[in-house]
C-alpha cells in the first residue's frame, strides 16, 4: 500500500475530467509528513501505514535503531534519513533533519505533520489541521486529542491517555505529534537540537514570542502506543519531566513563561525540601515532622484531585488517580532537576532517558 501510494505521488496519472481530482494532488501536495523513532518494531510499521494511503511525502528519521526500523521503512519505500551517530541523539534534532530532507524533496511544502514513531495518525486528521491552518493565518501548530492505544492494560497507560486529555481552543504549548507551518518554523529556527526532552514547549515558547498562536482542536489526532508496563519505566519517564522543566525555567523562566518556574518551584519544594528537611527532623521531633510531611502530600493530592474534578471536569476516580502519580512523581521529577543542574554545572550535556523497549511483529497488541 505505501509503495503504490508514494507511486502515486509523484507519478500522477491522466485523470482528465475527474472533478477535483487535481484540486486534491495540489491540497496533498501542501503537507509532508516527518516521523521519528527508535527501536519502535511494529509500532513503527503502524505508523507508517496511517500515512500510506495519503499520498503524502513520508520522511522517517532513525536515532540508531537495532531492531530492523530502517530496513523495514526501506522496505516500504519511505524515505530514511539516519542520524549521525557521531553527534547525541535528540527528538528536536531528529524532527529538524526530517523537516530539512522533506523540504528537499518536496520544497512545495508548505505544513508538516510531525508524527513519533509509536504512534498512528487518526482518519480524517491530515485534512481538519491542514484546513485549520488555512484558516487562521496567525497559527504556526495545531494540534487535537492524542489518545492512548490500550489505556485498560496497565495504570501508567492510563495516567498517559488522562496527561493527553487537554482542553480545546488557544494552547501555550503542543506535543511531539501536531501539524506545523513551515514558515513559522523557519522562522524561529526549528526545535533546539540541545535539548534531550521539553523541546516542543520550548519551540512554542519562541513561536508565541514571534507573534504565532498554537490551537488545541476538537478533533481525533492519533493513536499512542505507550505500551508501558513497570514502574521502572514510568519513574524515567517522569524524570525525564523533571530535566525539561528545569531546563526550561533556565532558559525561559520570566515573564509570561512562568508556568515554567511555577512547576520548578513547586517540584523543588514537594520533591526535595519537604522530604530532606521532614527527614532530617525526623529523630529529634520524634516522627513527628514526617507526620507533617504525609499531611503535606494529603493537601497537595487534595488540591490536585479537586482541579482535575472541577476545571477539567473528570470523573473522581482519574482525577484521584492522576493526582496521587503527581505526588509521588514529585521524587523522580527533582531528581530529573538535579540531573539537569548538575549537567549544567559540570558542563557535561545529559543523555537521553529511553524508557522502553521495542514491540516486536509477534507481540504487537491486537488494533
Amino acid at each position: 500500500m505505501l509503495i503504490e501510494a508514494l507511486w502515486f505521488r509523484y507519478n500522477k496519472p491522466d485523470r482528465a475530467g475527474a472533478p477535483g481530482f487535481y484540486g486534491e494532488l495540489d491540497f496533498m501536495s501542501q503537507v509532508g509528513v516527518v516521523a521519528i523513532g527508535r527501536n519502535e518494531g511494529e509500532r513503527l510499521r503502524r505508523c507508517m501505514h496511517s500515512v500510506a494511503d495519503r499520498g503524502l511525502v513520508l520522511i522517517y528519521v532513525d536515532s540508531g535503531s537495532r531492531d530492523g526500523s530502517v530496513e523495514m521503512a526501506r522496505g516500504l519505500g519511505v524515505e530514511v534519513v539516519e542520524l549521525d551517530l557521531s553527534r547525541p541523539f535528540s527528538a528536536a534534532r531528529a524532527r529538524n533533519e526530517g523537516v530539512e530532507r522533506l523540504l528537499a524533496v518536496a520544497p512545495e511544502v508548505q505544513y508538516v505533520q510531525f508524527v513519533d514513531g509509536d504512534c498512528e495518525i487518526a482518519e480524517g486528521w491530515i485534512d481538519r489541521a491542514r484546513r485549520d491552518l488555512d484558516a487562521w493565518p496567525e497559527s504556526a501548530a495545531v494540534c487535537g486529542r492524542l489518545r492512548e492505544r490500550h489505556p485498560e492494560r496497565t495504570v501508567y497507560n492510563r495516567l498517559a491517555d488522562l496527561e493527553w486529555n487537554t482542553p480545546t481552543g488557544e494552547a501555550k504549548a503542543c506535543g511531539g505529534v501536531a501539524m506545523m507551518r513551515v514558515a513559522a518554523l523557519r522562522q524561529v529556527g526549528g526545535f533546539n537540537p540541545e535539548l534531550i526532552a521539553g523541546e516542543e514547549p520550548e519551540l512554542c515558547v519562541r513561536l508565541r514570542q514571534n507573534g504565532w498562536k498554537i490551537f488545541r482542536i476538537d478533533a481525533e489526532m492519533a493513536l499512542h502506543d505507550m505500551a508501558m508496563t513497570r514502574f521502572r519505566q514510568w519513574w524515567k519517564r517522569t524524570a525525564r519531566a523533571g530535566h525539561a522543566f528545569a531546563e526550561g525555567a533556565a532558559m525561559h523562566g520570566r515573564p509570561p513563561e512562568r508556568h515554567y518556574v511555577r512547576e520548578t518551584r513547586s517540584i523543588i519544594v514537594w520533591g526535595l525540601v519537604a522530604p530532606i528537611v521532614c527527614l532530617a527532623l525526623a529523630w529529634p521531633t520524634r516522627g513527628a515532622s514526617l507526620a507533617l510531611l504525609f499531611a503535606g502530600y494529603a493537601l497537595l493530592f487534595w488540591r490536585v484531585s479537586r482541579y482535575y474534578r472541577r476545571a477539567r471536569g473528570w470523573s473522581p476516580a482519574d482525577a484521584r488517580l492522576f493526582a496521587f502519580f503527581i505526588v509521588v512523581g514529585r521524587i523522580p521529577s527533582a531528581l530529573g532537576l538535579l540531573r539537569y543542574w548538575l549537567g549544567r554545572i559540570s558542563g557535561k550535556r545529559s543523555r537521553i532517558v529511553d524508557f522502553r523497549g521495542p514491540i516486536a511483529a509477534g507481540d504487537a497488541p491486537a488494533s
